[in-house]
């Protein structure tokens, strides 16, 4: 299989500096998890905020539907939170559509100053970070920020129109149908569910893997040198971090990205959203989840609660990403990959909500 090929190399050496970026006040104040039917039979399927019946969500087009997930993940947050969309000064958004269009289409009724974000599916993580970065940095008070991905959506546009029924390999991955709102503000530790504790933005790597049903394999490098890099950052061991988690690495990505990790001298166990999104043993979804609302998913509905619950006192999660386009793959073109970084921490409950 092409990715113990890619196991065999060792992470190559940084050609720039890694800014990892700390921070004092970044806190994640609310999140909004709107999923879909498949998502909701998974594991996680009851701590999400709402469950739609169908993928259309009374929509013409799954492009639309798409759209509406992210209405409704942040009219969700707006409402937990009790505010309006004007409280927010910034809105991040992404999705896996040309021209972020589901993003775009969504954010034209919502009266926020927009800026779209897209590193694939490790667009919420990247979203996290710079909200974090802003916030921080007191530019702004308030980011929202919100993904999404549509299976059929991104079957359509990445491979085969899904009512063909194209029979796919085993490493291929099932692209998640939801949408995710999250709130980051500043200076608002007496409501925060987690604190932003440091962000690491990835490089692209490319291992020049070809097989877009093999996504895991050509993800992985860029999230053991993301990892890599975020880790030794923080001057932390790795388990003190409690949870690392990547994106959608699936079965696949998981044990190269742990391979290449020792090779780089560290230890680590990764859990993966990708893993963790589907019952395997009731679903079939190949090697697991992806899509950009994949890591998001999880992070609304286990890593966040984890948090606040007390389960471990951080969390970094990796998100991974192929940057590749149906246009670059039918020009013989390798699949790129990305991963971004964020480590938050747990508030002390007599500093944060119960």
């Amino acid at each position: 299989m092409e990715a113990t090929a890619v196991a065999r190399e060792a992470l190559p050496p940084s050609l720039a500096t890694r800014p990892t970026l700390r921070f004092e006040d970044a806190w994640v104040t609310g999140s909004a998890a709107v999923a879909g039917p498949a998502e909701g039979r998974g594991p996680l399927g009851h701590a999400f905020d709402e469950v739609c019946a169908d993928h259309l969500l009374g929509r013409r087009t799954w492009e639309r539907a798409e759209s509406e997930l992210h209405r409704r993940a942040l009219d969700r947050l707006c409402g937990k939170l009790g505010l309006g969309r004007s409280d927010f000064d910034l809105l991040l958004a992404g999705d896996l559509l040309n021209q972020t269009v589901a993003s775009a289409f969504a954010a034209r009724e919502a009266d926020i100053p927009f800026c779209g974000l897209y590193s694939a599916c490790a667009t919420f993580a990247e979203g996290l970070g710079l909200a974090a970065a802003l916030c921080a940095a007191h530019y702004v008070r308030r980011v929202a920020v919100v993904v999404s991905s549509h299976h059929d959506a991104a079957e359509r546009q990445y491979r085969f129109p899904t009512e063909l029924g194209s029979q796919r390999p085993p490493t291929a991955q099932w692209t998640a149908t939801g949408a995710v709102a999250v709130a980051v503000e500043a200076g608002a530790v007496d409501r925060a569910l987690a604190k932003v504790l440091a962000f690491t933005p990835g490089r692209v790597l490319d291992y020049l893997v070809k097989d877009p049903f093999n996504m895991g394999a050509a993800m992985a490098p860029a999230a053991a040198d993301t990892l890599a890099a975020h880790l030794a950052a923080l001057g932390l061991p790795a388990d003190s971090c409690g949870a690392v988690y990547t994106g959608d690495l699936a079965r696949v990505g998981v044990p190269v990205c742990e391979e290449l990790l020792r090779a780089a001298g560290w230890s680590v166990q990764v859990r993966d959203c990708g893993s963790e999104l589907y019952d395997p043993a009731h679903q079939d979804v190949h090697a697991g989840g992806s899509g950009a609302a994949c890591s998001a998913l999880v992070f609304a509905a286990r890593i966040l609660p984890d948090l606040r619950g007390g389960t471990y006192a951080r969390a970094c999660l990796c998100g991974t990403g192929s940057l590749h386009s149906p246009t670059t793959y039918q020009q013989g073109e390798s699949i790129p990959g990305i991963a971004h970084a964020v480590t938050l921490e747990r508030v002390a409950r007599g500093n944060g909500r119960p």
